[in-house]
């Protein structure tokens, strides 16, 4: 080999390792970005649910100069393995300790004996007041610095003894009784020694119990603030002498420092603590108070209870929807302003309830609030409109309302959808008619002849107004329950649909005897009721049988009604009515009978065989 032919064979050697290092560089380069691409689909996979598989794209390289020689292969796509999702696990549900388990934990004891030891110190502390009354020890002042000294004392070292968190417990019963003493030195200071007006009293109690309140948000103890709440709660009617406008004004201010707390944490305990002793002692201070005596301001207390635990309990059920000590409060804050009209005379205390049940029930109408929490506001809402309208009203006008009451709520509950609407209906519309069939219309009036009953033609037309609504009622209420779908239909469950007939029977009768007194309120009028309620039994009996021959229970709602028809002819027309009276009844109700009769008739046997020449089209019968 020549010197020629050895330099091309170099060139063309060093050409090749050349396309050969630029082939190894274009390799590593691919599969580098290949691990790539498959660590972002693997991430992908795990985050978000798989695609739906479609047709690779291909996406064109840039040339390689070097590959103009000789193509390498392109190594095919490695597949991407799936792995499967573990299933998700729930922790399963923790058993409730009991009493015994709860005592048996280490520091249990400890806890025990420090909230103990703090309420026999605050029992301690209001017993060394009296004491000190009693037997004439040191002066008001100094009992009042004293006890505020003390106190002190005691919300100090419970405020360095938190710092430790071994020190815990006893640093919140320290802090509990601490507070609690010098909330009962406030009212000591205003109620028994009047060192303090009662406005000024109220307002550093405020700052007290809110002190206290917030020093437990702080400490996130729920213990503590009811501990606070609770003890000043439970100690101050030793100190006002009773139950007194006072006191009612003290415990008020507990619960104006305790819902805020209360609304931004969900501890119950708090809400019941600081809720419910208002309530309790706005009632009793209501009870001992004497007619005439102070009366507008234990009525303006009481009002004040009430408005102030309605609006907690709007404000607590709109932060937490399910909060059930909400429900509560809503039904109870307007106990005392309804109690708290047997102190007022006419009209005022039926403006009173006549508040509260329009503010009740305009929160029962917001779509907005939890259910439970409108029906607690709804059903005493109605108590209250029930209150209103026997204060307001008297007589047999008090009757007709309620059954209008009752009334409305029936087509309130079928527009709404809301049963509580449907059941208080119902109860109004009891009510109504056990006073209608004791004082309105009294079943006397049907039995007896006008000479044997004491009534004028006021009453009688009274009488016929509450019977007419009475069968409005009787005629509504099922309506709103069969369309509510409550109550089903006659054929599958016939017991109500038999008690509102017999209610709109008796609402009928009473109508028309009334009707028929109120024009001869003597025995001619009597005996012409008697006739025509007969005869309009009879009536309204073959118009049921006429509507239910292809309806069973219509057809024996029919055929009941004839028979108490006959029988009511037989019983009580053949011996109570004489003369044209007793002929009209028996020749009215014997003639419809035989007329309607035939024609029903041929209207089964035109319902059994449709191809008959009875049932061709035809004017429909006039009975």
């Amino acid at each position: 080999m020549n010197g020629h032919d050895r330099l091309g064979y170099e060139q063309r050697l060093a050409l090749e390792l050349a396309a050969i290092g630029q082939r190894l560089v274009t390799i590593s380069s691919e599969m580098r970005s290949a691990s790539v691409a498959s660590a972002a689909t693997a991430v992908a996979e795990v985050v978000a649910p798989p695609p739906t598989p479609q047709a690779p794209v291909s996406v064109p390289l840039p040339p390689d100069p070097w590959s103009q020689q000789g193509a390498m292969p392109v190594p095919p796509p490695v597949p991407q393995q799936q792995w499967p999702q573990p299933p998700q696990q729930w922790p399963a549900p923790q058993p409730r300790e009991s009493l015994f388990e709860k005592l048996g934990k280490d520091g249990a004891g400890s806890k025990l004996l420090a909230w103990v030891g703090g309420a026999i110190t605050v029992l301690g502390f209001v017993l060394l007041l009296i004491l000190a009354i009693q037997r004439g020890w040191l002066g008001p002042m100094p009992r009042v610095i004293g006890g505020a000294v003390f106190s002190g004392a005691l919300v100090g070292i419970g405020i360095w003894l938190h710092r430790n968190p071994t020190g815990r417990t006893g640093a919140f019963a320290l802090a509990a009784t601490g507070f609690a003493g010098l909330y009962l030195d406030v009212i000591a200071a205003t109620s028994l020694y009047e060192y303090l007006p009662p406005p000024v009293g109220l307002v550093v109690g405020l700052g007290v119990a809110a002190t206290g309140v917030v020093l437990a948000l702080r400490w996130d103890s729920q213990t503590l603030a009811v501990g606070v709440v609770a003890a000043c709660a439970i100690c101050s009617p030793v100190l006002t002498e009773g139950f007194t406008v006072l006191l009612v004004g003290f415990l008020l201010v507990l619960k104006m420092a305790s819902t805020p707390v209360q609304i931004q944490r969900n501890w119950p305990g708090l809400a019941i603590a600081g809720g419910f002793p208002p309530i309790i002692a706005s009632l009793l201070t209501t009870a001992n108070a004497i007619p005439r005596d102070y009366e507008w301001t234990v009525v303006g207390v009481a009002a004040a209870t009430t408005v102030v635990g309605i609006v907690v309990a709007l404000l607590t059920t709109r932060k937490r929807p399910d909060d059930i000590v909400a429900v509560a409060l809503v039904a109870g804050s307007a106990l005392p302003a309804m109690f708290a009209t047997t102190l007022l005379s006419d009209p005022a205390n039926s403006v009173l309830a006549g508040a509260v049940a329009a503010v009740l029930l305009a929160i029962w109408m917001v779509p907005d609030l939890p259910r439970s929490f409108t029906t607690a506001a709804g059903a005493t809402g109605m108590l209250a409109l029930f209150q209103t309208t026997v204060i307001a009203l008297d007589g047999n006008v008090r009757t007709a309302i309620v059954l209008a009451e009752a009334v409305l709520l029936a087509f309130l509950a079928a527009r709404l959808n809301k049963k509580s609407a449907l059941v208080g209906s119902i109860v109004f519309g009891a009510v109504g008619f056990l006073m209608t069939v004791s004082q309105a219309v009294p079943i006397t009036w049907l039995l007896e002849e006008p000479r044997y009953v004491i009534a004028g033609s006021g009453d009688y037309a009274a009488g016929l107004v509450t019977a007419v609504v009475l069968g409005v009622f009787a005629a509504t209420a099922p309506w709103a329950a069969l369309k509510m779908q409550v109550l089903r239909e006659p054929a599958k469950h016939p017991f109500p649909w038999i008690i509102a007939g017999l209610v709109l029977l008796y609402g009928a009768a009473g109508a028309v005897l009334c009707a028929a007194l109120l024009v001869s309120p003597d025995e001619s009028g009597f005996l012409f009721g008697h006739s025509v309620v007969t005869v309009s039994w009879t009536v309204a009996a073959l118009f049921l049988l006429v509507r239910g021959i292809n309806n069973k229970a219509l057809r024996i709602s029919g055929l009941i009604l004839v028979g108490a028809a006959v029988v009511k002819l037989v019983t009580f027309d053949l011996a109570a009515l004489d003369g044209v009276a007793r002929v009209l009844a028996f020749l009215g109700a014997g003639l419809v009978l035989l007329t309607a009769g035939t024609r029903y008739a041929k209207l089964v046997a035109s319902a059994k065989n449709p191809d008959s020449y009875e049932s061709k089209p035809a004017a429909p019968p006039s009975y």
